[in-house]
């Protein structure tokens, strides 16, 4: 029965993300609910998360896949994301621990994030993430750890996330995931980042596309954004398939 089960889900996912009038649905829908800053309305344990519900619940079942000794995070902003990894390690018992880096940590965030009950698990690093001074401090608080999950939310340039997803892809070994936020940029409007330097032509998923060209150790995982429809990562869930 469990095989009907999971055999079915298959086959509808896979129907669903060949769906293009669906697929164009859910565009609609993401840029129109963007206005009012979707993303910025849910918590995780008391600390905002910044990220979509169904980007939440894909990111769980990766952790619970791979359990992951040690999950690196760019980008910490207010911390939800590294309180909800933390708090799945935690549930999956062991010593895993989380590693964010942030350009700056405000002073309010980090007091907030290091009064938190799962703060034990947490290492916060200030600085930026392709600084080799700042690469170098996380192989030291890395240690060996094994498997290492790499979560990236930082600057989403093209030029900053092509050069995270060179430093920090090797420290990912086959069957764990490398997972690049905010890929959907490249399928939003013109003008829809505002004055941000991101943009339809320079963004996490170009800086994808031309890591994907010289590396084949990682491979787009399709079925989750074909499951999830609704993901500020499309083509950003990148599967480690070699090591």
């Amino acid at each position: 029965m469990t095989d009907d089960f999971e055999q079915r889900n298959r086959e509808f996912v896979e129907r669903m993300g060949a769906d293009d009038d669906l697929r164009h649905l859910t565009r609609e829908w993401f840029a129109a609910s963007s206005k009012y800053e979707y993303s910025y309305h849910f918590k995780w344990l008391g600390r905002p998360i910044i990220q979509f519900p169904q980007d939440i619940v894909a990111l769980q079942e990766i952790i619970n896949e791979v359990r992951p000794q040690l999950i690196i995070e760019t980008g910490i902003a207010r911390g939800g994301s590294l309180i909800f990894s933390a708090s799945m390690l935690e549930l999956l018992g062991g010593n895993g621990r989380v590693i964010g880096i942030d350009i700056e940590i405000r002073s309010h965030n980090r007091v907030e994030i290091e009064r938190h009950p799962l703060a034990r698990r947490i290492t916060m690093i200030e600085g930026s993430s392709v600084d080799e001074k700042i690469f170098d401090r996380v192989l030291h608080e890395a240690d060996g750890s094994e498997p290492v999950l790499v979560i990236l939310d930082s600057d989403h340039t093209h030029a900053h996330v092509l050069r995270e997803l060179e430093m920090y892809s090797p420290l990912v070994h086959r069957g764990s995931y490398l997972v690049v936020f905010d890929t959907v940029i490249a399928e939003m409007p013109d003008g829809f980042s505002g004055e941000r330097p991101w943009s339809p032509d320079n963004n996490p998923k170009t800086a994808i596309r031309e890591f994907l060209k010289t590396n084949d150790r990682f491979e787009v995982d399709r079925t989750i954004e074909d499951k999830l429809l609704i993901t500020v990562a499309p083509g950003g869930y990148l599967r480690c398939i070699k090591d």
